[in-house]
């Protein structure tokens, strides 16, 4: 018998392995011999669109979206989704597409107990469908109005697939950002305090913010209009109070708060700008 393939197939000292040319052959490898390629998974782009004007799409973002073997965007049940819509004309021909369908949007109050639940819940059925493309090695670009960091559903997914998978984030342009200047708004200047609000907050909890700031967004406008505004009233604000729907998109409408009705109804797409700039700069 040849000598090296004795010695070969012998046990390693001090261990209870069969001999034989069985035993272990598929865990012996040639020293000169490369390892097994590693077994690849894909990357979560999240990536930021802007505020609705393709226009505004960064050049990094376009890139990503060109590159994408798959796409995933929230949307509400029945619609195109804002978000693929803003993407369509960089995506590439035969991508792969995930609509990620909201179980609600605004039947339920973010107070009711069932809301975080059944969102919860929806986020980790999500999150396992794009895992299962990144494991099969298919790189996702997951879409986001704006910046998928500020008010985003993206970063729901973000949360739980960062630290399994490879991730990068592409900044967007904010919605307050195209907003502002859509309207030739000079928000700031000097020591001017910015407060950024959520029009779900509660009266009180909204006034003592405005009370505390010399500039506000007021987001998530929808049916809490006539909240913020009796908000901004008792804080002095409204008369410089600046009402924006669908800013940068091709129906934007700007108009100063006081012009817009009581029983107005605000799209979603809307919020409220109050400049500071109160003060000799």
């Amino acid at each position: 018998m040849d000598a090296a393939r004795t010695f070969a197939d012998r046990p390693a000292e001090g261990t209870d392995e069969p001999s034989g040319p069985a035993a272990g052959k598929a865990d012996r490898r040639d020293p000169g011999e490369a390892p097994p390629p590693a077994v690849r998974v894909g990357t979560l782009h999240t990536v930021g669109l802007g505020p609705g004007d393709p226009e505004l799409l960064t050049l990094k973002a376009a890139r990503v979206l060109s590159e994408a073997a798959a796409v995933a965007f929230f949307c509400k049940r029945g619609r195109a989704g804002h978000a693929r819509t803003i993407a369509a004309p960089h995506l590439r021909r035969g991508v792969e597409e995930e609509r990620l369908d909201y179980p609600f949007t605004t039947e339920l109050s973010v107070d009711d107990p069932r809301y975080l639940l059944r969102m919860g819940e929806f986020y980790e059925a999500c999150a396992a469908r794009l895992a299962r493309r990144l494991s099969a090695g298919q790189d996702v670009a997951l879409l986001c109005e704006g910046d998928p960091f500020f008010y985003g559903s993206s970063m729901y997914l973000f949360d739980r697939l960062r630290g399994r998978f490879p991730a990068d984030v592409v900044p967007g342009v904010t919605g307050m950002s195209g907003c502002w200047t859509r309207a030739m708004l000079p928000m700031l200047h000097g020591d001017d305090v910015l407060a950024v609000l959520p029009g779900t907050l509660d009266g009180p909890a909204m006034q003592a913010r405005l009370h505390g700031c010399d500039a506000a967004v007021i987001m998530k406008v929808g049916r809490n209009l006539p909240k913020i505004r009796a908000a901004l009233e008792h804080a002095g604000m409204a008369a410089r109070a600046i009402f924006v729907e669908r800013g940068t998109m091709a129906d934007e409408r700007v108009r100063p708060l006081r012009d817009v009705g009581v029983d107005e109804r605000a799209p979603y797409f809307s919020l409220v700008l109050v400049p500071g700039r109160q003060r000799a700069r």
